[in-house]
Order: structure tokens, then C-alpha cells, then sequence
């Protein structure tokens, strides 16, 4: 990846984007939890949207996957991660700041995230359906979670 390549997977369900700098990656992620509300909705506790929480968990697992590739990261406000929500829906954001990252490692963190956090709200909400196990292109995500909401909405 070339120092100048941002690298963006964006709909309107979701964001996942990785800044290259200078020995740095700039992570930012993002739900658009109100998109997901139809099949969120009476499948949790008060506090605990599945939809949230999984980005949680998916910056956990990039923290780890950094740690573990020798890079080091480090949670701090970025202001590179405002204005990136594709809607003025309701978002919830997640980023983080990793230094010294390996060669390839912004694609790993879009592969990853995008895929886990679909996993983890089906495991969360248990609607027992088989989740894309390679990266969609986001509009076909897109349509692939309407489907879902179409489907699964209580």
C-alpha cells in the first residue's frame, strides 16, 4: 500500500476506513445502529446493541491483530475519523491510531472487520444464518443486511 492509498469500505449500514501515514495507520469505524434497529430490536438488553458492541469487539480484535504483527496501537480522538459517516443517521464510532503497522495491513483490518462484525451479531441476536465468509463489495453488503432486516424484523 502505497503512503497516499486510503483505503475505504462504506455504505450506508457501516464504515470501515484506514488512513496510511507515515509508519502510522489512522483506523476508523463506524455502525449505523439505527440501520440495524429491524432485527436488533426486543433481541437485547437496554445497553447492550449487538450492533454496538461488535464494533467494540472487532476494535479489540484489530488492537490484538496490531500487537501481534509487532505494530503498536493506541486509542486516541482522531480527528481524520470525523465526517465519514455516509448518513446523518445515528453512528456509533470506533478508531484507533496504530504505529509502525506491516506492509498489508490496512486490507487485513477492512477484510476482518467487515466480516466479524456481521458474525458477531448473528451470534449476539441468534438469527442462525449464514453471514458472508469473504468481503462483499459494500453495496452488496448493503442489500445483503436489508435482506436481513426484511427477514428477521420483529
Amino acid at each position: 500500500m502505497k503512503s497516499d492509498d486510503r483505503l475505504e469500505y462504506i455504505n450506508d449500514a457501516l464504515y470501515f476506513v484506514v488512513i496510511p501515514g507515515k509508519k502510522r495507520l489512522i483506523y476508523c469505524s463506524g455502525v449505523n445502529f439505527k440501520r440495524f434497529l429491524p432485527i436488533t430490536k426486543g433481541r437485547h438488553k437496554a445497553m447492550s446493541n449487538p450492533v454496538i458492541r461488535g464494533l467494540q469487539i472487532v476494535n479489540h480484535e484489530i488492537r490484538s491483530m496490531a500487537i501481534e504483527a509487532g505494530a503498536t496501537p493506541k486509542t486516541i480522538i482522531l480527528t481524520e475519523c470525523k465526517g465519514i459517516a455516509p448518513t446523518d443517521d445515528c453512528w456509533n464510532t470506533e478508531s484507533l491510531l496504530i504505529e509502525d503497522p506491516p506492509e498489508g495491513f490496512g486490507e487485513k483490518i477492512i477484510t476482518h472487520a467487515v466480516i466479524n462484525l456481521l458474525k458477531k451479531i448473528d451470534k449476539a441476536i441468534m438469527l442462525d444464518t449464514k453471514m458472508p465468509e469473504h468481503l462483499l463489495p459494500p453495496e452488496e453488503l448493503e442489500k445483503f443486511i436489508e435482506g436481513l432486516c426484511r427477514k428477521f424484523a420483529s
